[in-house]
């Protein structure tokens, strides 16, 4: 049987880590954030730090679709891959390879995409209005609310950028996730056993 992964993307100051953190907590599973940039990381050879903002700053047009491709490790090295492909296809590798190993649960980084062939696994979307997420990174960071809402747009355009770019869909879509959560509506920790009672259904 496959390990049971739960994929979480989410808007920017929906409470998506401390949600994920809480989740993989209750059900005894690992969490992969910050570790997975590391692993990606190794793996490219490109800096976490690099890794983290790709998300964050990605653009384009071209749709780069990696649904049927296999990936080997002399990958980077045969072809002329563009350093943002490089991380991206470093990071997918290491998603794969997680998935197989273990039940875990990823956040961010197209999981939910790159994982949608998996029977077992969860595709959750954070979401909330802006004016509870400007609330939130107020009282988390001690920032003003104009730098609150500059946070959300960019943070929030790079991550549907990339989504797009790598995957050739549309960020947040209803369809591709199995549960959408207004965390503005169901709290911190609703949101928590939401997803902890689906991912038992499974």
């Amino acid at each position: 049987m496959e390990h049971l992964v739960i994929a979480i993307s989410r808007e920017y100051g929906s409470g998506g880590r401390r949600i994920g953190e809480a989740v993989s907590k209750k059900l005894g599973i690992s969490y992969y954030d910050k570790v997975l940039l590391q692993l990606a990381a190794e793996r490219s050879g490109l800096a976490p730090e690099f890794l983290e903002k790709s998300e964050e700053e990605a653009s384009g047009s071209f749709l780069y679709h990696l649904s049927t491709a296999t990936l080997g490790t002399n990958f980077f090295y045969q072809y002329d891959v563009g350093v943002g492909d490089k991380a991206f296809f470093a990071q997918t590798t290491v998603i794969r390879e997680l998935a197989d190993k273990e039940s875990c649960v990823i956040i961010g980084r197209c999981g939910e995409n790159i994982l949608r062939e998996r029977e077992r696994c969860l595709k959750v979307f954070l979401y909330a209005p802006e004016e509870a997420r400007v609330e939130s990174l107020i009282a988390e960071y001690g920032i003003t609310e104009k730098e609150a809402r500059e946070r959300i747009h960019r943070i929030d355009k790079g991550r549907s950028n990339y989504y797009r770019y790598y995957t050739g869909e549309h960020w947040g879509r209803p369809h591709a996730h199995d549960l959408c959560i207004n965390t503005a509506s169901a709290g911190i920790d609703g949101a928590v056993d939401l997803i902890v009672a689906m991912a038992k259904r499974m």
